[in-house]
Parts: structure tokens; sequence; C-alpha cells
């Protein structure tokens, strides 16, 4: 059931039986020569989906920007501010939870979000404290990264051992291969497996130690059949954290 989809009465019935909703937000920047820019986003949004679809949960609009200041040096890459994505989220729930949404549950495909969201929760609950509204000390936030549910990091432990990687993974590319098939890149990876261990504090530094803009991974291990493992298993784990979350007090 996606929000966008949705008129506002069919919102209306659904709030009298669930005050949840899953956002999924990913990141619109570079995956490596084989990765799609879109990578971040196209994962989360397809593991929302499913969750929606196993729970009954509604799902709201894709947030496909996030926080990714540090691949600005390749081209089509774009990002938002941390500051900018607090605001958003802020954005986000407030006028939700004005609606009676208590539960937010938001599906994540991109590390660099992560601090930045958390940060994001502390100032939606100030902010709706300080508007009074009537159900704010029942407002909950959370993220769920997909890529960390327990299954998924175990089958990318099983196909691809120390190849994995931690950005261009062959388990987000084989994620994305199975959603669009018909958009699978090919090109001469060197080294076969990307360098690794190097602290980035800027773009031009990423750009510099990750010439092709992996780290440690070899995503040409990846292939559809395994994007659809780890869909259905991160599905299954993302289902059962956001109907346990449902039920947090």
């Amino acid at each position: 059931m996606q929000l966008q989809l949705c008129s506002w009465p069919e919102v209306e019935a659904y709030l009298a039986r669930s005050r949840g909703i899953i956002f999924p937000i990913g990141s619109t920047e570079q995956h490596g020569p084989t990765g799609l820019i879109g990578t971040d986003a196209i994962c989360a949004e397809v593991v929302a989906k499913g969750v929606g679809d196993a729970t009954g949960a509604l799902v709201g609009p894709t947030i496909n920007v996030g926080m990714a200041l540090h691949h600005l040096a390749f081209p089509g890459s774009v990002s938002l501010r941390p500051s900018t994505l607090i605001a958003l989220i802020q954005d986000y729930v407030k006028p939700l939870a004005r609606h009676g949404f208590e539960r937010f549950y938001f599906i994540n495909g991109h590390g660099g979000n992560v601090a930045t969201m958390k940060a994001a929760f502390s100032e939606v609950y100030a902010a709706i404290a300080d508007a009074n509204l009537p159900n704010a000390a029942k407002v909950r936030c959370k993220i769920a990264n997909w890529y960390q549910a327990q299954a998924v990091t175990a089958l990318a432990c099983e196909l691809y051992g120390n190849q994995e990687g931690s950005h261009a993974t062959p388990s987000e590319v084989a994620l994305t291969q199975f959603v669009y098939p018909e958009a699978i890149k090919s090109a001469t990876l060197s080294p076969t497996v990307a360098p690794a261990g190097r602290s980035i504090y800027n773009s031009a530094d990423f750009r510099e130690f990750y010439a092709d803009g992996r780290m440690g991974s070899n995503p040409d291990l990846a292939t559809p059949a395994h994007g659809k493992q780890f869909y259905e298993l991160a599905v299954k784990d993302l289902s059962n954290g956001y109907l346990s979350f449902l039920q947090e007090t």
C-alpha cells in the first residue's frame, strides 16, 4: 500500500487500524564502474515495498537523495547536507504525526545516512514536543539498514567472503540486478578486488584513494539470482523488525 497511490479517505481508514508508516531512504551516488548511481535508493525501495506487502503497512515515497558528500568527486553523485537531511526528515514526520501516525520506520540503503538520521530523530522529538502535539510522547522513529539484516550479512559472507567490501558491494549490486536486469552493467575491474582500509575525510580524498569508487569489493561476483535471495531475506527480517517496532511502548 503506497501513500502516493492512496486517496486521503484511504489513509484515514488506514489510521483507524495502524499508526505505522515505512519510508525507504537511500542515496544518489556513484557505486563503482558497474554499480547503478541509484543503488542505495533502489535497494531501500524494493525492500520497503516488500515489507509493506508482507505486513500491510503503508509505504511512503522514497527519499532518493541522502548524505553523500564524500562521493561528490564522481560524476552523477548528488548529496544533501546533513542539516538539509535533518530538516527534510522533520518535514516528513511532523505533518504525518499531526494526522495520527506514531511509528516511522525508515528502511535505509546508505551507510552515510545513519549518523544524520539519528540526529534527525532527536530533532523530530524536540520539534513535535514544542508543537504540543497530543500524541508527541508516542511518536517513535527507527532506522533499519537492510544490508545489515543478520541473514543478509550471513549470505553475503557465504557467497563473497572478503570480497564483499563496504561500498559498491556485490550484495547491493546483486539486488539492483534482480530489480533491473535490463540495466546490468559490465566493465573491467582493476584490481579485481578494490583496496580497503583508508580513512576518508572528503570527496577528493575518496577519489584519490578509491579511484574507481569501490571500497574493498568485487561486484563482478553479483548475479540477479543472488539478488533475489537478498531481497527475500531482507524482507523477512525487516518485516519482523517493523512488526516488533509497532508493539514497542
